[in-house]
């Protein structure tokens, strides 16, 4: 029997690769008459803010960054700008070589997968064209829960969702959000993907102090939801 029921993972960093912004961030910004470099400055200052839904719809929260850098867009623009930056997000988004392979193996083994990031509005819409998909039994989104990690009630919600005890599942994750402090906080197991690329990835509130388990790859995952057997001891030994 597997020593987890489910490992549940984290998306940007761990199922993909490291993420950066590109070129259609720039193109966003050009649609909003914002300077660009101002638009991704007010990007990162209010991440969570924008991850856990706060400023409203995609449109609401694309108007209230333009007005903290100064402009003022039209509807047309707007909505020409929610279009672009999906683009951009989209193709931001590379799922690491490992990703389908890995989740596929733990499926076999009888051990149920999820995801659990913060995100913007972006990730639930095109998610499911990505092809982990269908190997996914369970989704939580903070744009969706309305929170960010290391909240607790995202992690107890993708448990509940598979109906099962934190104490059964694994939570991997690159460590950005506090998230493995989090998941742990919260009863869960956790480990950490440490690959070498993760140094260029765009990362908020990092779990710079983890002292626990770390992976240099993401397929290490599965000789961790093996069972280990301790032999019994050997009479007169």
């Amino acid at each position: 029997m597997p020593r987890f029921q489910a490992v549940l993972f984290d998306f940007f960093g761990t199922l993909t690769r490291p993420v950066q912004r590109g070129a259609g961030h720039r193109r966003t910004a050009e649609l909003l008459n914002c300077p660009p470099d101002t638009f991704v400055q007010v990007l990162d200052g209010s991440f969570y803010e924008r991850a856990c839904g706060r400023l409203g719809s995609a449109e609401a929260t694309l108007r209230w960054v333009c007005e903290q850098a100064g402009v003022r867009p039209s509807e047309q623009m707007l909505r020409a700008a929610v279009a672009a930056r999906h683009r951009a997000v989209r193709a931001d988004t590379r799922l690491r070589n490992e990703a389908v392979g890995t989740l596929r193996a733990l499926r076999r083994r009888g051990v149920r997968t999820g995801v659990i990031s913060d995100c913007t509005h972006e990730l639930p819409l095109f998610l499911p064209e990505l092809a982990i998909a269908p190997l996914l039994d369970v989704q939580v989104f903070s744009i969706q829960a309305g929170r960010c990690k290391p909240d607790a009630a995202l992690y107890l919600a993708a448990c509940a969702r598979l109906g099962l005890h934190p104490q059964d599942c694994l939570y991997v994750g690159d460590g950005g959000s506090q998230e493995l402090t989090g998941a742990r906080r919260a009863g869960l197991s956790a480990v950490r993907l440490a690959t070498p690329d993760l140094a260029q990835h765009l990362v908020f509130n990092l779990d710079a102090g983890w002292t626990g388990p770390v992976l240099g790859s993401l397929g290490e995952v599965l000789d961790l939801v093996e069972e280990i057997i301790v032999p019994a001891p050997v009479a007169g030994a």
